[in-house]
């Protein structure tokens, strides 16, 4: 409830803010008038017993509607104030008596009012129609009215209601499965009869289906098993030397190394290098991995004699001569363990 008497005073001020900037009133004054009305609302509720909306309407109303407060502003002097709660008679004052018999009769016609003129104000109890409703945001408290009903732009159907009728419109929607009659229980039977033996049926097809689609899949099977195992052994690679380039290189390092030719080592070991059917590790290997071991082998094998630990002994002098007899043998250790991985690296080509 607080909620909404809330929205019912922010409501009514706003419609005085806009009022007051429409009648072109100083930014001040539409601030005094706002502030005073405020704290009248605000007093009045807290003297209120309780903080309902229609006491608050009831509130709004004394105060006067939007237009009046706004008017009462505009046509004051000085700083804006609240204006002052009305009080609506009970019931209208009777009409003073004119005299007629102690007075004379000139100054009893000049007390006879005359008509009105369109610019004079009405009576206060005979207040004009409104033209038309206003909109909820900008309607004033007369239109609102002090009942404590909701308002009609806060009417929304309910969610598992169907709302108010519209009016004008008649008839609904027609569902032609609702307007015939309920079947009969022989009708039942006969719809469930009638689903058995379809079902039957289709499990019958499909079970004939998947026996005759098992039967060609065997046969199926069986005709494509030999092909299957001719594709095989087509796939299975036969061992062999499938790389010549790598053969040659094998052959001019065997070549170099039984003749002692240092032209054909050096092709061979160019062609391994230059191979692009050996992967880098291979290329390495070929290369200089394996030249690598040979010659750390003659290394070890000369250490070993200057030692004593093994072979003839190396005289004091005769270093020079353990190399040059060692060096052609360290070399053709190295071409034909190259010729025999490049040999080997062939065949798995």
């Amino acid at each position: 409830m607080g909620i909404e008497s809330d929205q019912l005073v922010y409501d009514y001020l706003s419609r005085v803010g806009d009022l007051a900037q429409q009648q072109q009133l100083p930014s001040g004054t539409r601030m005094k008038l706002v502030s005073a009305l405020r704290g009248e609302i605000d007093r009045q509720r807290a003297k209120a017993v309780s903080d309902s909306p229609a006491a608050v309407r009831r509130i709004l109303g004394r105060l006067g509607t939007p237009d009046e407060v706004v008017a009462s502003a505009s046509d004051g002097d000085g700083p804006a104030q609240a204006p002052a709660p009305r009080h609506t008679p009970s019931r209208a004052a009777p009409p003073e008596p004119l005299p007629t018999a102690d007075l004379p009769a000139q100054r009893v016609r000049r007390r006879v009012p005359g008509p009105r003129t369109g610019t004079a104000r009405e009576r206060p109890g005979n207040p004009q129609p409104p033209v038309g409703a206003s909109p909820p945001h900008l309607a004033g408290m007369d239109e609102l009215g002090p009942s404590d009903g909701v308002d009609w732009w806060r009417v929304e159907p309910k969610p598992f209601g169907a709302g108010e009728s519209v009016a004008g419109f008649t008839g609904g929607v027609e569902i032609p499965e609702i307007l015939k009659p309920p079947p009969t229980e022989e009708e039942l039977a006969a719809r469930a009869a009638r689903a058995a033996e379809e079902e039957a049926e289709a499990a019958g097809y499909e079970s004939e289906e998947a026996a005759g689609e098992a039967t060609e899949t065997v046969v199926a099977r069986r005709r494509w098993r030999p092909r299957l195992r001719r594709r095989a052994e087509e796939a299975v690679p036969r061992a062999g030397f499938g790389n010549p380039f790598l053969l040659l290189a094998a052959a001019l390092l065997v070549a170099g190394a039984l003749l002692g030719n240092w032209l054909a080592l050096g092709l061979g070991w160019l062609l391994a290098y230059g191979s692009r059917r050996l992967t880098p590790a291979e290329v390495k290997t070929a290369v200089f991995g394996l030249p690598g071991a040979a010659v750390t082998g003659g290394l070890v094998w000369l250490w070993g004699r200057f030692e004593g630990r093994w072979g003839e002994p190396v005289p004091e002098n005769g270093m020079r001569d353990a190399l040059a007899g060692t060096w052609p043998w360290v070399l053709k250790g190295a071409a034909l363990a190259s010729a025999l991985y490049l040999v080997w690296r062939a065949r798995k080509r």
